[in-house]
């Protein structure tokens, strides 16, 4: 999630972004100090979403959002309370009041988050290490980090997700996961497994070729030669 920073205040811009660096999935790429700035790193850098402050020198907040309105997700953040009808006519994502309690911000960042997640699984877009996806398991439902996830197991129609000490089972084939995930942090072992490599213990040589994996919760994954080979050849110096 990258994200943008715009109050005319530099202690309120480090407050904020000191907030924002407990959320791994958030990267701040900007910091501006008014709109004018603010409409320029927009244009240029194309982040996902902006924390705004309202009164400013010169144009405001919201003259800035109305003058990027459909471009990206707008949470403003002010001392002010008075504001709040109009942000949400400009259908800004979400109204802080200043101070920012992290508690507050949370909520803001695991709901853009949930956002986020639906969009790229409804477009199936490809899914990176930061992203969070929601898993659904008949009445149980996380959200989960992708990096958090070590293990996807096929089971005929169904995934069984491994993270933490949870192993839900989705709707979902193996060929259409691995399609949406990086394979250099992925890796298709077999007709039936795909592993995160960050979660391999330990690797040996097995029967015809193949490898014999043991990930970090003990569980072991049979490599088979064909993408024995392929691994060596994607991993090797």
């Amino acid at each position: 999630m990258k994200a943008i920073i715009i109050d005319d205040e530099r202690l309120a811009r480090q407050e904020l972004k000191n907030l924002l660096s407990i959320h791994k999935e958030v990267e701040v790429i900007a910091e501006c100090a008014n709109a004018i700035e603010a409409k320029e790193k927009i244009n240029e850098l194309k982040p996902d979403i902006i924390f705004c402050d309202i009164n400013m020198p010169g144009k405001t907040g919201l003259e800035l959002a109305e003058e990027i309105s459909g471009t990206v997700e707008v949470v403003f953040v002010t001392a002010y309370d008075e504001h709040a009808i109009k942000a949400f006519e400009l259908q800004a994502f979400d109204y802080l009041t200043k101070p920012v309690t992290p508690e507050r911000l949370a909520e803001t960042i695991k709901k853009f988050s949930i956002k986020e997640s639906a969009t790229k699984m409804e477009n199936n877009a490809p899914l990176n290490e930061r992203d969070m996806v929601f898993i659904k398991d008949g009445e149980k439902c996380w959200f989960v980090r992708i990096s958090d996830i070590r293990l996807f197991e096929s089971e005929g129609n169904y995934v069984r997700v491994y993270f933490d000490t949870f192993r839900p089972l989705i709707l979902r084939s193996l060929n259409s996961l691995e399609t949406r995930l990086n394979e250099k942090q992925f890796f298709r072992a077999s007709r039936k497994h795909m592993i995160n490599l960050s979660y391999i213990a330990s690797i040996e040589t097995w029967f015809n070729g193949g490898l014999n994996v043991k990930l970090k919760d003990g569980k072991e994954i049979e490599i088979s030669r064909r993408q024995a080979v392929k691994l060596k050849d994607m991993m090797s110096l």
